[in-house]
């Protein structure tokens, strides 16, 4: 069941290209997501991006600050970041992010 909305209700098919860091000492992290042409951006202004929203059976996780890619004046990706301030919010957030791996046929790569 996990999916990604920019707005409530709406959700968002694009695929995103998802970084994850992560401090060597200490709890926290990082995950900066982009999504290149993603669905919300095609509808005409129809639907406003209120945040990105990651909602699964436990929950959802919230990242109110997304901020918009333009190439010659049209919207191209959008990009949200998700700071992960503790090893609860990490685990929650890898727990979500196998989900939708899962569901959307992801893998992990290290760099």
């Amino acid at each position: 069941m996990a999916k990604i909305q920019f707005a409530k209700g709406i959700e968002e098919t694009a695929v995103p290209d998802v970084r994850l860091t992560r401090a060597k000492v200490g709890e926290s992290g990082t995950a900066t997501f982009t999504f290149t042409n993603p669905d919300i951006l095609a509808q005409d202004g129809k639907d406003e991006v209120t945040g990105l929203y990651l909602i699964d059976e436990e929950g959802e996780i919230v990242i109110r600050e997304v901020q918009g890619k333009f190439v010659n004046g049209k919207p191209e990706s959008l990009e949200a970041i998700y700071v992960m301030q503790s090893n609860d919010e990490w685990d929650r957030f890898m727990r979500f992010m196998n989900r939708y791996a899962e569901k959307n046929g992801l893998g992990l790569s290290k760099s």
